[in-house]
């Protein structure tokens, strides 16, 4: 799987159109035999990569003393667009238990369907410590299609990062999906080229 991922990465970067940008490479999924209709199939779980996306995660911290507080959540009840923009300017949401309900009455439009409904803040958990760890993290999913989406790194990044964090990505997803299913096919592809497949194998029993 190592060479094939290596090979991917390396055609990708051949791309004689350079852009202007540095692009992020791009993994997609693929699951086979898996019943979406079972609410066990669905999943969200988040992913350190062994070396990030390129930058560094943003997390908001939603608590009486954090980036946003309940009066702010209160402000935005009647203001859309700074809901929409909070919702767009982080990576990652933390939130205390107190504060849940009304985190989903207010900004549950804007987060649910990008996947950044925040993880529970503990009390008496320092919240530095959940921002650093989630600075790494991606969030891959399955929810109604048996496909996952997510970025694995750019192109300032060296082929061997770009490899280790999909297979990562790769490790993390067959421990997640039910025991019958497994990947049926992956695919790489820089933000504006077109998808590379990658052979990674049958899951090992």
């Amino acid at each position: 799987m190592a060479q094939e991922i290596l090979e991917a990465i390396k055609m990708l970067r051949e791309d004689p159109k350079k852009k202007k940008f540095s692009q992020s490479f791009d993994l997609s999924v693929n699951i086979s035999n898996i019943d979406l209709k079972k609410p066990e199939s669905k999943f969200v779980k988040d992913v350190s990569l062994p070396h990030g996306k390129g930058r560094p995660n943003k997390t908001c911290v939603i608590s009486q003393k954090g980036d946003v507080t309940k009066d702010d959540l209160l402000k935005m009840e009647n203001d859309k667009k700074a809901a929409k923009i909070l919702g767009k300017s982080y990576d990652f949401f933390l939130a205390e238990a107190p504060l849940m309900v009304l985190v989903g009455k207010v900004l549950g439009r804007y987060l649910g369907p990008t996947g950044k409904m925040p993880k529970l803040l503990p009390p008496n958990v320092d919240p530095e410590n959940m921002k650093k760890a989630l600075e790494k993290s991606i969030r891959i999913k399955i929810k109604d299609t048996p496909v996952i989406h997510c970025i694995v790194g750019n192109e300032k990044m060296s082929d061997e990062q770009i490899k280790e964090n999909v297979e990562k990505v790769i490790e993390e997803v067959r421990k997640a999906i039910p025991p019958k299913s497994d990947i049926k096919n992956t695919y790489l592809k820089l933000t504006m080229s077109k998808p590379i497949a990658i052979n990674v194998g049958l899951k090992q029993n």
